[in-house]
């Protein structure tokens, strides 16, 4: 029997999703979480809908979530994964973009889908964290990036 018990939060309502990240409407990219085992990985949902600002003029005709949206909405799952597992849920802390790298798009995101956010830690520390991202429609892998993310204080006003 494995010595390390790993702890599973289960299913995060949109409320904890919004207790755990700082952003709001028209930037809030996760809608709620099906997993989250601390210290490894999360499942994320992000629910694709026609509604969003975006599809106005990405493509008009042809509607496409825009990619670099996609990698936003993995690294919001990532900073949920972050502040989760550090203890950092109501600190204040930040979790902010260093870099992203072999980002890959595979197939268009349109409107009326559930976009599934599965994120891994790679390595996790104090104040850096690398991440391993995939987006699937259903069982379509759609994009995925490698990144990295600093947790940081907020600018002061």
């Amino acid at each position: 029997m494995n010595s390390e018990t790993k702890t599973s939060l289960g299913l995060l309502d949109i409320r904890r999703v919004m207790a755990a990240l700082p952003h709001r409407y028209p930037m809030l990219l996760v809608d709620r979480v099906e997993e989250l085992v601390v210290d490894e990985r999360i499942s994320a949902i992000k629910a694709v809908t026609i509604n969003e600002g975006f599809f106005q003029g990405h493509f008009p005709g042809r509607p496409i979530m825009p990619g670099v949206l996609i990698v936003e909405a993995l690294a919001q799952a990532a900073g949920i994964l972050a502040v989760e597992s550090l203890g950092l849920a109501g600190s204040g802390k930040l979790v902010y973009f260093m870099a992203i790298d072999e980002a890959k798009f595979r197939v268009p995101v349109e409107p009326g889908v559930l976009l599934r956010l599965d994120v891994s830690f790679v390595q996790k520390r104090a104040s850096v964290c690398k991440f391993e991202g995939k987006a699937y429609v259903g069982d379509k892998l759609a994009a995925q990036a490698n990144f990295t993310a600093m947790i940081a204080d907020p600018p002061s006003a």
